[in-house]
């Protein structure tokens, strides 16, 4: 079993819903992805999503384009990825480690190889977003002996037999995207969120969190109260563009605790 259920288990007992920031590793560099992870769990992350870089992120906004562009620039691959996930379990066992990202890197090594090597860095969670749900039931078979999640994409306009389908899929969590749009959007509907959230729980069997378009605390705190986890990307990568280099760890730090006290509150 990863982490991530027992994340969950243990915020639930404490009333409190799960933080997860996204960020690309190799942005802005590869030596600060272990920094960047370890100031996001200092500051009240709860599960760490990393982006791995791709060329084509067709779900991702400009923003997120950008940092992928970044960190390719700096000749990042899935491999890197990785071998920082491995850096970061020798000072931190706790604090599940997610990877989202596209179906060509993962192809290109291999599934089995991705399996075997995301197992001996320490990774709990797998979301891809452009495969379809016969290429991700295999390659959940391979995930799971290992003990790793398989976590999923909804949105608006999945179809009760999707949500079903994705559902029995599923574990570790549901990540609901909250808009018609890509990653950084901001035309948002709470009401329209939360009764989405509820119509994903009458088949899910794991937490739903729910992401795309959350930029400030005041939304977040909101969101937490229909969805169990809540997803910061944009806002995050927008933090990290706006610093130099040597900052980006601190200030990206200083911002989780900024949605973690919101969603405390």
């Amino acid at each position: 079993m990863s982490r991530i259920p027992a994340t969950f288990e243990r915020l639930a007992h404490a009333g409190r819903k799960a933080l997860i920031p996204f960020f690309s590793v190799g942005d802005p560099s590869l030596a600060l992805c272990v920094p960047t992870m370890q100031a996001m769990v200092s500051g009240g992350a709860d599960i760490l999503e990393l982006g791995v870089p791709f060329s084509d992120p067709m779900a991702d906004g400009p923003t997120i384009q950008r940092s992928s562009e970044r960190a390719l620039k700096n000749g990042v691959s899935l491999l890197d990825v990785l071998n920082a996930v491995a850096r970061f379990r020798q000072t931190d066992d706790q604090t599940p480690v997610v990877l989202m990202g596209y179906a060509n890197p993962i192809e290109r090594m291999g599934r089995e190889r991705f399996a075997d090597q995301c197992a001996s860095a320490g990774v709990d969670g797998v979301l891809v977003v452009d495969y379809p749900p016969d290429e991700a039931r295999e390659l959940g078979k391979l995930l799971r002996p290992h003990g790793i999640d398989s976590i999923f994409l909804l949105s608006p306009t999945s179809t009760d037999a999707r949500i079903k389908e994705i559902a029995a899929l599923a574990s570790g969590y549901i990540y609901y995207v909250s808009l018609r749009g890509v990653t950084g959007a901001s035309n948002m509907d709470p009401q329209e969120v939360a009764r989405q959230i509820a119509r994903i729980k009458t088949a899910a069997t794991v937490p739903v969190g729910v992401g795309f378009g959350i930029r400030d605390g005041a939304t977040a705190r909101l969101l937490a109260g229909v969805a169990d986890a809540i997803v910061v990307g944009s806002r995050i990568v927008e933090e990290i563009e706006a610093s130099t280099a040597d900052e980006s760890p601190a200030r990206v730090g200083a911002l989780i605790n900024i949605f973690r006290q919101a969603m405390d509150a």
